[in-house]
């Protein structure tokens, strides 16, 4: 196994525990909005966006990217849960809010991984 596949598994492992914990402290309902995973995927795609912005700018140790990036950031990030959510919703009739969440994900986190890149880069 190479070095990279251990650093992303170490550090998948702890961005998934952290992701967890969140979602145990803000836990959604079947029917509500999934204020939890939307808060940990935009803030995954800020943080991914700042640290590729960072390390266009800086050089860094080979490790740092394979950890933070698909590791603890992959780990911590769900598509996954993502698309559970948005297919409960729909399947309990709140389409509409079903279609806001899907939206506001991905604006809000292209947005989120733009800002992140330009305060990564230092513009």
């Amino acid at each position: 196994m190479g070095r990279s596949v251990v650093l992303v598994a170490v550090g998948g492992a702890g961005g998934a525990l952290v992701r967890d914990a969140l979602g145990r402290a803000w836990p959604a309902s079947v029917t509500g909005f999934p204020t939890a995973t939307l808060l940990v995927n935009v803030s995954g795609c800020l943080l991914l966006g700042l640290l590729l912005g960072v390390l266009t700018q800086r050089s860094a140790p080979g490790w740092v990217r394979p950890l933070l990036g698909p590791g603890v950031l992959g780990g911590y990030t769900t598509f996954s849960t993502f698309a559970v959510e948005s297919d409960r919703l729909v399947a309990v009739d709140r389409v509409g809010l079903a279609l806001a969440y899907l939206i506001a994900s991905v604006v809000l986190g292209i947005a989120a991984a733009a800002a992140g890149l330009r305060l990564g880069e230092g513009r």
